[in-house]
C-alpha cells in the first residue's frame, strides 16, 4: 500500500546546475541559506541518512522540490521559502513555514513527526 497522504517541501533554491552553483556560493558567502536543503542533504548532494530514514518509515510522501520546479499557485501559498505544503479540497494550503523549518535543524524526526501531526489534528 502506498503513502496516501502527498507532503511537498520546496526549496529555498533553484534546481539547474547554474541555480544548485549559485546557492553553494551564496551560502558560502553568507547571503542566502535555505533550512529545508540542510535537513534533507546539506552539502551531500545524495541526501543526509538520518533525513532518508525517518522518511521512509513517515506515513508521508514527501516530495521535495526546488522553487523553480514548484507552479505558481504552490509558490503563492508557500509564501518565504522554504516551506511544505499539501493539497486541500483542490488548492494548496500550507503545513510549516521557513520560521518554524529553521527550528528544526538536526532534528529531521521531529520535524516529520510534527508534519504527521498536522495531518491528524485536521481529521479529528
Amino acid at each position: 500500500m502506498g503513502k496516501e497522504k502527498v507532503v511537498f517541501g520546496i526549496y529555498n533554491a533553484d534546481g539547474s546546475f547554474l541555480g544548485e552553483l549559485q546557492y553553494a556560493i551564496s551560502k558560502v558567502v553568507g547571503k542566502s541559506s535555505c533550512s529545508l536543503c540542510e535537513l534533507t542533504h546539506g552539502w551531500n548532494p545524495f541526501g543526509k541518512r538520518k533525513w532518508k530514514t525517518v522518511c521512509k518509515s513517515s506515513d508521508l510522501n514527501i516530495q521535495l522540490i526546488h522553487r523553480d520546479e514548484a507552479t505558481a499557485s504552490q509558490l503563492k501559498t508557500a509564501g518565504n521559502l522554504p516551506s511544505f505544503i499539501t493539497e486541500s479540497d483542490g488548492g494548496w494550503v500550507q503545513i510549516m513555514g521557513a520560521n518554524r523549518i529553521i527550528k528544526f535543524k538536526n532534528r529531521p524526526s521531529e520535524l516529520v513527526s510534527e508534519l504527521e501531526d498536522s495531518f491528524k489534528d485536521s481529521n479529528e
